[in-house]
């Protein structure tokens, strides 16, 4: 399956509005740093949108996010020990790579075969839509550090 990254070369507006949201400047300014910065933590997008619109609250960006996720224009990606994070490229069954020194996120896409790339051995009778894997580890910057060493040591 080919990734889908929301297209907004025809504007934000046309992408929320066809995602059956109405659009409004505090929608239009989180989906215009999303774009920008996939892969962003509410901490990250808050002050960015704040550049453009500083009253809006945090509560506001969070919901924003919540709503743009359940209308499949986001992907919520929850690592462990992380916060969550949220990006425009949906629709694929793609993975992450994530640096436990700096928080680097990756995307990797499936290995081998169709999303979902894995199969449990007993699916219980649910119906699989997807998988989620994420690659913990150093990234290559982090990795070259002499102060970083193997964190299982």
């Amino acid at each position: 399956m080919t990734a889908t990254v929301i297209d907004t070369s025809g504007g934000s507006g046309t992408v929320i509005r066809a995602a059956g949201l109405k659009v409004t400047a505090q929608r239009l300014a989180v989906l215009d740093v999303l774009t920008l910065s996939p892969h962003s933590s509410v901490d990250q997008v808050l002050p960015a949108v704040q550049k453009r619109m500083p009253s809006i609250s945090e509560q506001a960006v969070y919901g924003i996010l919540g709503a743009f996720t359940a209308a499949g224009l986001v992907r919520r990606i929850a690592s462990a020990g992380s916060p969550a994070r949220y990006e425009c490229r949906v629709g694929d069954n793609h993975h992450h790579l994530v640096c436990i020194s700096c928080g680097n996120i990756q995307d990797v896409d499936c290995v081998v075969g169709e999303a979902p790339c894995l199969t449990p051995s007993d699916a219980a009778g649910y119906t699989i839509l997807s998988a989620e894997v994420t690659f913990s580890g150093l990234c290559a910057e982090c990795s070259i550090r002499p102060e970083m060493t193997d964190p299982t040591d």
